[in-house]
This record gives C-alpha cells, sequence and structure tokens, in this order.
C-alpha cells in the first residue's frame, strides 16, 4: 500500500508543471479482520482508491471566466484597431474632413484665386481618399473576422472530437470500478480549452461521459458522438461567414446564438463595432456629398456656367438572398440624407405582400407606397421598386450606406469649375426715394431655366408691388418674394415708384455667396431628421468607438483578475504542492520501511 502510495507522490510531483493535472492522493482503508477465537485481527492496509482532488463547482466558475475573459480579450483588440483607424490627430476622419472644411473657407476667402480653387479640389481628393481608405480597412478587418472564423470552427470541432473520444474511454474505464484520473483530467482539460473559443454547457451522464451543449442548447458532444461546426457564407451577404451547426447533410446558421470565448468576440465585434461602424461611416459620406452638391449645384462657376455635383457617391447596396426561387427584381435609392439611418434592412415576400425589418435587431420597418415606379415603398429615406415574379420567402438585404464610400470619387477636377459665385445678383434702382433694401437672393432651384432671367419689382404704392409690371402683389416688410426658382426679401419703407431688379450675376468672378452657403450647409444639422451637423456626427461616431473601446479594455481587464482569482481558487484545490509532496514521500517512506522491519520480523 506505500509503494503504491509513493507511486502516487511520484507522480504528482512529475506532473508538478503539466496543465490541467490535479493533485492525486491514495486513499487507504484497513482490510478485513480475521476471527480468531480470542477475537477479531487485523490484516492490514489496503488502498481503496485514488482520487483526485477536484471541484466541480471551481471547475464550471474556471471555464466560465475563462470564456469571458478570452471574448474581451479579442474585443478589445479589434476595438483598439478601430480607435486608432478614426482617432488619430493628423489622420483621423475629423482632421481630414476640417481640411476639407478649411479649403472651402479658402475660395470663400479669395473665391478668384486659382490656387485655392485647387486646393480644394486636392482637399476634396484627399477627403475621398481617406474615406475609401477607412473603408478598404473595414472590409480588411471583416476578411480577417472570417478567416478565424474559419480557423475557429475548425478548432471548435477538433476539440469536441477530442472531448467525444475522451467521453468513450472513460466509459469503458470505470467499468472497473474506479476513476481514471488522468482519462479525468485530460477531459477537463480539452473542456477548459474548448472555454477558451466559446461559452459551453456541461451536463454529467450517471455512466461518467459529459455532454456539451452550445448556444441555444445544440449538442456539440453526446457521449461518444460529437457535432461539427461549420464556417460558411451568409445567405444574405456573401462578402461574411456565419458560424453553422452541421447535422448530417444539412447545415443550420447558429451565429446569432453563439456567445464567449474568442468566437462569440469576433462575433459581437462585428455585429457591435465593425458592421455599423462602416455603416455610419458611410452615412457621414453620402452627408458630406448630398450637402456639398446641393448647394455647388446652386452656384456659378468662373465661365459662367451652373455649377454641378462635386463628388460621385456608390449605390444603395440590394443583394439576393443566396435560394430565392423567384424572378423578382428590387431598385433601391436614397430619398432623404436626413431621413437615412445606419441599419441595414432586410425585404421580404410572404407569398402574398412586401414586408421590411432591420437586420440587425429584426424589428419592423412600416412601408409606405405600393412598391411601383410611380409609387415606390418608401421608408427611412430610402425608395423600393420591386418588379419581376417574386416566390414566397424571396428576400434582399438593403444596404443604404455600407456601399456608398466604395463608389465615392471627386467629378470636378477644373478649378475654374467650382461654382464660388451666387448665379444671381440683386441692386436697388439709385432714383429710389423710400427707405427699402432687397437681399441678395437665393437659389431654390437651380434647374429653373428662367432662374438667370432679368426681373424688376415696382412698387405700385408703399404696400404693394408688380413683377416685371404684372399683378399687384401685397408687400410685407421682410417677406419672401419667390420667383423663377430664386427667393429674395425686400425690406424697409419702399416708396410708390421704387424699383429692384434680380438679374444674371454673369461676370461675377469675385462672388464667393455660394462658398458661404456651402460653408453655412456643412454645418447645419443634415443627418438624424436634420437636428445632427456632419461635424456632429463625426465626433459621436469616433467618440462612440472610443467609448466602446475603452469599455472592452476596462472590462478585459477587469475580467483577467476574475480569472487570476478563479485559476488561483483551482490551484488551490488541484495544484501539486511539493512541500506538500516531499512531506508526503517521507512519511510514506517511513512507514513502507516500517512494514519492511515487521516483515523480516515475522
Amino acid at each position: 500500500a506505500f509503494q503504491r502510495a509513493l507511486d502516487v507522490t511520484s507522480h504528482n510531483i512529475a506532473n508538478v508543471s503539466t496543465p490541467g493535472y490535479s493533485r492525486q492522493r491514495v486513499e487507504l482503508q484497513t482490510r478485513e479482520a480475521e476471527r480468531y477465537g480470542s477475537g477479531f485481527l487485523g490484516t492490514g492496509v489496503q488502498i481503496s482508491t485514488v482520487a483526485r482532488s477536484y471541484d466541480d463547482l471551481l471547475a464550471t466558475q474556471m471555464r466560465g471566466a475563462t470564456s469571458s475573459s478570452s471574448r474581451l480579450d479579442v474585443y478589445a483588440s479589434k476595438a483598439q484597431v478601430l480607435n486608432n483607424l478614426f482617432a488619430d490627430s493628423s489622420t483621423g476622419l475629423s482632421a481630414s474632413l476640417q481640411r476639407f472644411t478649411n479649403a472651402v473657407q479658402g475660395v470663400s476667402n479669395d473665391p478668384t484665386s486659382t490656387p485655392a480653387r485647387q486646393v480644394l479640389i486636392s482637399e476634396a481628393q484627399g477627403l475621398t481618399q481617406r474615406l475609401n481608405t477607412y473603408d478598404s480597412r473595414l472590409q480588411d478587418v471583416n476578411a480577417e473576422i472570417n478567416s478565424r472564423l474559419g480557423g475557429e470552427a475548425s478548432t471548435i470541432t477538433s476539440i469536441a472530437s477530442s472531448i467525444a473520444q475522451l467521453n468513450g474511454q472513460i466509459v469503458s474505464a470505470q467499468t472497473s470500478g474506479q476513476a481514471p484520473n488522468d482519462l479525468l483530467d485530460a477531459r477537463d482539460q480539452q473542456l477548459a480549452t474548448l472555454s477558451e473559443h466559446l461559452n459551453v454547457q456541461v451536463v454529467k451522464q450517471d455512466d461518467g461521459a459529459w455532454n456539451v451543449f452550445v448556444g441555444n442548447g445544440q449538442s456539440l458532444v453526446l457521449g461518444n458522438q460529437s457535432a461539427k461546426l461549420v464556417a460558411q457564407r451568409d445567405s444574405q451577404d456573401p462578402s461574411r461567414l456565419v458560424i453553422a451547426y452541421q447535422a448530417g447533410s444539412t447545415t443550420s446558421d447558429m451565429s446569432s446564438t453563439l456567445s464567449g470565448g474568442t468566437l462569440g468576440g469576433l462575433l459581437d465585434f462585428r455585429r457591435e463595432m465593425l458592421e455599423p461602424a462602416r455603416n455610419q461611416l458611410g452615412q457621414i459620406a453620402i452627408a458630406v456629398a448630398t450637402a456639398t452638391n446641393a448647394q455647388h449645384r446652386e452656384g456659378m462657376d468662373l465661365q459662367g456656367n451652373m455649377g454641378g455635383d462635386l463628388f460621385a457617391l456608390g449605390e444603395v447596396g440590394v443583394l439576393p438572398r443566396n435560394g430565392n426561387t423567384g424572378g423578382a427584381t428590387v431598385a433601391v435609392t436614397r430619398t432623404s440624407t436626413g431621413a437615412l439611418t445606419a441599419s441595414d434592412y432586410i425585404l421580404e415576400y410572404s407569398g402574398t405582400a412586401w414586408s421590411a425589418r432591420r437586420a440587425d435587431t429584426g424589428a419592423a420597418v412600416p412601408l409606405g407606397g405600393a412598391g411601383t415606379a410611380l409609387d415606390p415603398f418608401t421608408a427611412d429615406g430610402l425608395a423600393f421598386v420591386v418588379g419581376g415574379s417574386p416566390a414566397a420567402g424571396d428576400s434582399f438585404k438593403i444596404m443604404p450606406t455600407a456601399g456608398a464610400i466604395h463608389g465615392m470619387s471627386v467629378l470636378i477636377t477644373e478649378p475654374a469649375k467650382i461654382a464660388a459665385a451666387a448665379p444671381i445678383r440683386s441692386s436697388a434702382s439709385l432714383a429710389n426715394t423710400g427707405s427699402g433694401t432687397i437681399s441678395a437672393g437665393e437659389v431654390l432651384d437651380a434647374t429653373n431655366p428662367s432662374l438667370r432671367n432679368g426681373v424688376t419689382i415696382a412698387f405700385i404704392d408703399a404696400t404693394h408691388y408688380s413683377v416685371n409690371g404684372a399683378g399687384s402683389f401685397a408687400y410685407t416688410p421682410g417677406g419672401n418674394i419667390d420667383v423663377n426658382g430664386w427667393r429674395a426679401a425686400i425690406s424697409g419703407a419702399p416708396a410708390a415708384g421704387d424699383t429692384f431688379t434680380m438679374a444674371s450675376n454673369a461676370g461675377g468672378v469675385g462672388d464667393n455667396r455660394n462658398m458661404l452657403a456651402m460653408m453655412q450647409s456643412l454645418s447645419q444639422g443634415i443627418l438624424s431628421g436634420g437636428t445632427e451637423s456632419i461635424n456632429g456626427a463625426v465626433s459621436r461616431f469616433v467618440g462612440g468607438i472610443g467609448v466602446a473601446t475603452n469599455q472592452a479594455q476596462v472590462g478585459a481587464e477587469a475580467q483577467q483578475v476574475i480569472l487570476q482569482d478563479t485559476r488561483s481558487a483551482v490551484d488551490t484545490v488541484s495544484g501539486v504542492n511539493l512541500d506538500e509532496e516531499a512531506a508526503n514521500m517521507l512519511r510514506y517512506q517511513q512507514a513502507y520501511q516500517a512494514a519492511a522491519q515487521v516483515i523480516r520480523i515475522t
């Protein structure tokens, strides 16, 4: 018995540094006594079992702490990548937008300067290139996550197979009535390793096998059988991989139910930070381009022509689901920048009607209109035109903002084509006797063919005026006068016979009014229903990433402390203490030597 005790002590000492090893101990008991005439005489000692020092509750806590720590570690590291990308003081998003705004201000300060106009074009190109760089980097991160998801699925499947094999060996070994300690340690170690990759639930069977479940209760290991996790293309978006549960020849996406570990951290980061970041970045790009384009179209360039779009934008992404059986077509356009959200949508056909829901939350989105070209579906700043013959269950993923940057470019390359001036100018007759004054005027509809035609406003009396000699309109000081796609306002007290004119601003090369209006449009509320400016959206975007990164890092550090405490508690119970083993060795050696003396004497 003491020889076996020495063997166990030697085994403990040899495995002092073995990961997952649980200290073993010999449990001794007296042998059955023999009866003699004078009573019962003991027959010595025997080993009842070799038990391992193990606490199931601590082991469960260790798996949970490991899973949480691994998740937060990978989440925090990926979040830091985004934070470094956007928050840099010289190359970050805020700095890039500020340089473009400064260039607009430069043209406003000196509208006749060709170098200032060239700087504006260069900064517009720089902003576009920077946005494309951001977008490409985000796609690279997505590609990296796809690659890692494939590796995680293979690793998890391999570990599950090992656990199933160990289950079979343990069940077979336990038929002898003794616990196979080293096999049990090996299984615990495999479970601990599995917990580094995702959160698992363990259920014990009476025969000694442990079943492992993931997600919402899908069985990864049942006895000596294991299932597979595979990475496959998302049916709604081929640019992203999802984790699917494979049973036989069928697979089902279970990405939304998996949590914890490096796998859960990757999935959570993609869902909570990466995909929203790309959508929000596209939303900001759309706001910059649409605000700039709208104002630039209302201006006049050095050649006397009306301005055109400064930026081109990518179209709304429409992806049919892999597996659609009908012949439906869907075309989506942006109708309102202020109503756009940073969400993707799923447009589905039930067999009788179309419906829409958010891709991230699944919340229903009400659709207005009939879905035709004359009366399209409308929702959140988008117009949907459906055609063809859809089949029940067909669906399309709509990405309003994610692809905007990919197709973004600068359309104007000649400095003279920068529309810095307003196309109209107002004046008051020098012969006027009243105190009336007219505003410079603003463009309401740059496409009106009569926009730059001369218009005379003549006062019939102090309270009425005519336009080009026609009509009699009541005069309200400061009230809007809208004619031919422009708006002006007259203030003060005009006298009868006073005249004011609005004419083409041809030759107004020193006019900077359109650049001033562009500066104002970039600082006004554009997003979130007109309540948030571009700068406000950028600050919220960059600040949100910074806050999320900090929270992830603080959480990772706190969870690391919890993991260390849990590991210390496990080591206290299961770890090998060399001092204790040395003491046991001396004790067992002395007992062995004493027994040897008894044998020699007898």
